[in-house]
């Protein structure tokens, strides 16, 4: 049964401001509506939508109640409220379907705050000379195969494995009914690597409780090394500068001839990557001239998800789709629980200036010297692969003083990239440093997001330069990025500015139409 999370909004308002939004019931629709929200207000900001259902006001649930009774309640609040709110189309199903919306047990809870289901995770591993570092073993009285003997720091540890996960697949096959001499030659066929959907034992038994069934389209892909990149560009007049082609022998639509300096280039765009979607429609199955056509119909602007090689034979391995990936960045930023935002200091109040809400997108220059503990990190990558992360920070340690987090993204050593380098380069790197480190990472949050604008990541985003000799220099505005496109050889004819659609300003005074009631708050 399809379940409705309703997303929780904290907002605060200083005095004499309003959040920003009117709340209006209206002839022929169900429910109590967010509608004209003010450009840059707290409501904006904050991520409510047109259309969107108020079902909860500091905890109370308002679906059935008064036009009047509801504004009373947020007006009651003072100048911090906390609001459930369900997005149209959600609501109107729920409704539909008859769904109790004031069940607080409609999405699974643990300790009173409502929290994301399980998921079963992929886990991809590369062999190293000691092999993956896990045993497989049978358990007495329970079906399949588990996780054993998982290598503390091996291969399998750092690819997300622990002990007695349940092995669902192998390469995208299912092995429910495989024996474990058939599991471990399937593995041994795979060569060099192997892509596994596992599960562990809470999430296990969540799906048996609700007898859903668990596949590679319902997992986490957060454990996987190498992810789908999301490119972001606004065409120049001589367009975005790439080729778009199909290559022989290849299936998909290919990005060539990158030009120096282009929108394309400066997005992060490479040479050979395969494009997935455009504008967040899937074109695996169009043709050339359909694609051309959707990077067209965006008019000045072009989000492009795509995979480079490497990334490409990864989840095709799994035989799975990046697509995946999409899904969750879509909804990575989910808001805190009504208990978590209860619970939250009152924010500030958002600044409405663009280059305010940039900068608070910034990486950390971690500079630390080395105890006798050493620094009291580690730092996690896949041998073979591009990339790595920190783990394990010892809580009161150089690391951690430093300000160094559990997952944070290594982007720099000591003022040198390593976005592109395996853990091994990343290592030596690290060891010819001597007693002394400076490393620029970035959370996972900050990274994706500053990627997704086709933002450089430099210490220049804070305004310094490595080894603490401070430039003075601004965050860079990856809006104002200026872009281009070219298809099969020919330049893109140059495309009007696309005009800014102008949204109505709210005013103070509250006015109505026959059925119709809206109260500005």
């Amino acid at each position: 049964m399809t379940t409705y999370k309703p997303r929780v909004i904290s907002l605060t308002k200083n005095p004499g401001q309003t959040f920003g939004f009117y709340l209006r019931v209206e002839r022929n629709e169900e429910g109590h509506l967010i509608r004209c929200l003010e450009m840059g207000g707290p409501a904006e900001l904050a991520g409510m939508k047109d259309g969107d259902r108020i079902l909860r006001v500091n905890g109370t649930f308002v679906d059935g109640l008064p036009h009047s009774e509801v504004v009373e309640l947020v007006r009651n609040g003072g100048a911090s409220v906390a609001f459930h709110i369900l997005d149209e189309s959600s609501y109107k199903q729920a409704k539909a379907l008859g769904v109790n919306l004031s069940d607080p047990q409609s999405t699974p809870v643990t300790n009173g705050v409502a929290k994301e289901a399980p998921k079963p995770k992929l886990c991809y591993l590369v062999k190293s000379s000691s092999g993956y570092g896990f045993s497989l073993r049978s358990v007495k009285g329970e079906q399949g195969l588990f996780m054993a003997e998982v290598a503390a720091g091996g291969v399998a540890d750092n690819a997300g494995v622990r002990n007695e996960d349940r092995l669902l697949e192998v390469n995208g096959e299912n092995i429910a009914n495989s024996t474990h001499d058939e599991v471990v030659e399937t593995i041994r066929l795979g060569g060099g690597s192997v892509m596994f959907l596992l599960v562990d034992k809470e999430t296990d038994r969540f799906y048996c409780n609700k007898k859903a069934k668990m596949g590679s389209w319902s997992a986490t892909v957060k454990f996987l090394p190498l992810q789908p990149r999301i490119i972001n560009m606004t065409k120049r007049s001589d367009g975005y500068g790439f080729l778009l082609r199909e290559e022989q022998d290849k299936t998909g639509h290919f990005i060539r001839d990158i030009d120096k300096g282009s929108p394309a280039e400066k997005a992060g765009l490479r040479d050979m990557d395969r494009v997935v979607t455009v504008n967040g429609k899937e074109v695996d199955r169009c043709s050339h001239e359909q694609v051309v056509d959707r990077i067209k119909q965006g008019g000045n602007k072009c989000c492009l998800l795509v995979v480079d090689k490497a990334t490409d034979q990864m989840y095709k391995q799994g035989k799975i789709s990046p697509m995946l990936f999409w899904d969750k960045m879509k909804d990575s930023n989910s808001p805190p629980s009504y208990i978590e935002a209860l619970n939250l200091p009152a924010p500030a109040q958002p600044s409405t200036n663009a280059k305010d809400r940039k900068e608070e997108l910034r990486p950390k220059l971690c500079r630390m010297e080395k105890t006798p503990a050493g620094y009291g990190f580690h730092l996690n990558g896949i041998e073979g692969m591009k990339g790595q992360y920190i783990t394990e920070v010892v809580k009161g340690g150089t690391a951690d003083k430093a300000g160094l987090e559990n997952d944070d993204i290594v982007i720099e050593v000591n003022g040198k990239n390593v976005e592109q380098s395996t853990h091994a380069e990343a290592v030596e790197i690290i060891r010819r440093s001597g007693n002394s480190l400076e490393l620029l990472v970035a959370s996972k949050n900050v990274y994706t997001q500053l990627k997704a604008n086709g933002v450089t990541i430099t210490p220049l985003l804070f305004g310094e330069t490595p080894r603490g000799k401070a430039r003075s220099a601004g965050p860079p505005e990856p809006n104002r990025k200026e872009i281009q496109e070219m298809t099969e050889g020919e330049a893109r004819p140059e495309t009007p500015p696309h005009r800014e659609k102008q949204r109505t300003p709210s005013v103070s005074s509250s006015s109505s139409s026959e059925g119709n009631f809206d109260e500005r708050l």
